[in-house]
Order: C-alpha cells, then sequence, then structure tokens
C-alpha cells in the first residue's frame, strides 16, 4: 500500500556540466518530483533526455571535475542528500538509497566471488560479524530467486547467466533494504523472459519491504504494467508527470504524444494484413550546452507557434491532475475533450 508521506521528495534540482567551450551548462534542470513508499515512478525519455543524470545527481555519482551540483533539494527521510558531504553520502548511498546500474557485467567485480560482493555492503553499512554477513547474503541469493544460492555465492560473475548478474546486482542494491531502489534500464541486454522475470522480482520486493522505486526505462509497454506514475523527461527538464492511466489515455504534452505515436500498437493487425507505417520524432535531442531560449522541444514539433521559441514554459497542472510544461497545454487539452 502506498503511503501518503512521500519518502523522496526532489525541488528544483540543477546539476551542471563543464566543457572548455561554454563553460558550465545544465543536464538536469529544475527538476522536481516525489516518490511514496510501495509507489513505482517511471522516468522516460530518448537517450540524451537527462535520465540517467538525473539519477546518478540522486546518487551523487557523477565526477566532481567536470561537474555540479548547482540547485534544489533532494530529501530522502532527514537528510538533504545535496547536502552531505562525500563521507556523509558514503553512509547513505546503499543504505538508504540504491541503485540498479544498466550493465550487470561492468557492475560486478570480476576477480571477486558474487557472494563477498554482497557481503561488503552489508558489513559496510550494519557493522555485524563476517559470519552474520555471509548468512545474510546466502538469504538475499534466495530471495532474488538465485537457485543453489551457497553455490552460487562462491562463484565469479563470468560463471553466471546475464539473468542470474542482474539478480546479484538486485541482490547487492537491496542487501541493507533501502528506502529508495532506482532501477537504470535494469533489463537492458536481456531476453523477454528474463526482463519479465526481473521486474516482477522488484516489484515484488518493493512490496515486501515496502520501499520506493525509480524506474528508468525507453519501453513504454514496461512503464503501462509496471509503474504508477510516469514523468517525461526531455533535454535534462520535465515535460510531463501524470497517473499511469491519465498519461496512456491521453498524454498533454506534444513530445510525450510523439513518444506514444512512435510505439508499436498490436492492436494495429487487427484486422490487417500488415502494420501501419510508425509515426517518426523528426530530428534528435538537443545538446545539452546548445539549447536556445524557448522550449527545447520547438524546433520537433509540429504544432509550435513564435511563443514556444521565445520562453521556457513553466509546467501547469491540469484539471486532470497531470503537469504538462508547455504553453499550448490549456488549449491542446480543451481540443481533445
Amino acid at each position: 500500500m502506498k503511503s501518503a508521506v512521500p519518502i523522496l521528495q526532489v525541488e528544483g534540482l540543477r546539476t551542471e556540466f563543464r566543457n572548455k567551450r561554454n563553460g558550465w551548462f545544465p543536464v538536469v534542470d529544475k527538476v522536481n518530483f516525489h516518490l511514496s513508499a510501495g509507489e513505482t515512478l517511471a522516468i522516460v525519455g530518448e537517450s540524451g533526455c537527462g535520465k540517467s543524470m538525473l539519477a546518478h545527481s540522486l546518487m551523487q555519482l557523477l565526477p566532481s571535475r567536470i561537474s555540479r551540483l548547482a540547485g534544489g533539494i533532494i530529501r530522502l527521510g532527514d537528510h538533504d542528500l545535496a547536502k552531505l558531504s562525500d563521507t556523509e553520502m558514503r553512509q547513505v548511498r546503499g543504505k538508504e538509497i540504491s541503485m540498479v546500474f544498466q550493465e550487470p557485467m561492468t557492475s560486478l567485480n570480476p576477480l571477486m566471488k558474487v557472494g563477498r560482493q554482497i557481503e561488503e555492503s552489508i558489513l559496510e553499512h550494519d557493522h555485524c560479524s563476517a559470519k552474520e554477513a555471509r548468512k545474510r547474503s546466502i538469504e538475499l541469493l534466495d530471495m532474488v530467486g538465485i537457485p543453489e544460492p551457497m553455490a552460487r555465492a562462491d562463484q565469479y560473475p563470468f560463471q553466471l547467466s546475464g539473468g542470474m548478474r542482474q539478480r546479484i546486482v538486485i541482490a547487492i542494491a537491496l542487501a541493507c533494504r533501502p528506502k529508495v531502489l532506482i532501477a537504470d534500464e535494469p533489463t537492458t541486454a536481456l531476453d523477454v523472459t528474463i526482463q519479465a522475470q526481473v521486474l516482477e522480482l522488484i516489484d515484488r520486493l518493493k512490496s515486501e519491504i515496502d520501499m520506493g522505486v525509480i524506474l528508468i526505462t525507453h519501453d513504454l509497454g514496461v512503464v503501462a504494467e509496471w509503474a504508477q506514475r510516469v514523468m517525461v523527461m526531455y533535454a535534462g527538464r520535465k515535460v510531463e508527470e501524470a497517473e499511469v492511466e491519465t498519461f496512456f489515455s491521453g498524454p498533454s504534452h506534444p513530445y510525450s504524444q510523439a513518444l506514444l505515436s512512435s510505439v508499436p500498437r498490436p492492436d494495429a493487425l487487427i484486422g490487417e494484413a500488415k502494420m501501419s507505417q510508425l509515426t517518426e520524432i523528426p530530428g534528435t535531442v538537443p545538446p545539452m550546452d546548445q539549447l536556445g531560449p524557448g522550449c527545447a522541444f520547438a524546433h520537433r514539433c509540429s504544432r509550435r507557434t513564435e511563443g514556444c521559441l521565445a520562453v521556457i514554459p513553466p509546467l501547469l497542472t491540469l484539471p486532470s491532475g497531470t503537469s504538462v510544461a508547455c504553453i499550448h497545454a490549456e488549449e491542446f487539452a480543451h481540443d481533445r475533450h
């Protein structure tokens, strides 16, 4: 059951990168959202829209030499993660907020047995004995559905299948029962059957330990099945946020509409010899250091006006409860009705 009180509250988050040509520029720009216990928030958008940058900002994992947290609040329990030192953040990371990375083979140490890699997190945060950490690592392997957990604990990552490695990564992330789990494309490179098993596992464990899940994905089918809310990002900004049912019944931002129109629809095959041609979104996501003064999506939007090129649109809340950053949002909503 979802908690009414958010366990994670993000307000005005701005992360900047630096290059020699343009100096500091935003890669995450004034993003707001919240997450409750027992809830899954999906974050979607094309590659380069800032989804992973947002996740790494929350975890404070970006390289300090070329990046900085330029503003905002990341409230998790009693902590504002934006104000923690590196030492303080190491005490929170893995214990209260954890992350499942895209590629498990690069997330795991190839020279260390997987059981030991789980034990490391337990020993770091819970300060228990090595014997107790070993016992808990076996229990975690069993919890995430690894067969023969005692034997698997003494194997190296290369000895395991892709699906098993992903389960190991999840076990590490859940070792200290975090309040928030960030799953960044957790089913990348897995076959369809294993994808479903991994998502079912995350959803089950979410309920068992009452945590909130941030699911970053390109797959709108995954969003429809596993998430309760969806947030659409474009060029480092939030352009829409809505309940999943509301979003799929009629997205409000032109970019969200274009994303849905570009997805194959199985029902399009019914009564037809072949599927109709998919709608293509013209152009590409602009580089973050080359954004103009107006809406970042305007140059790809078929419904743009001169006003779209002049100012960055503020977030509006529609009667449906959807938040949308488009100066024509209310007009488009009226047209649909």
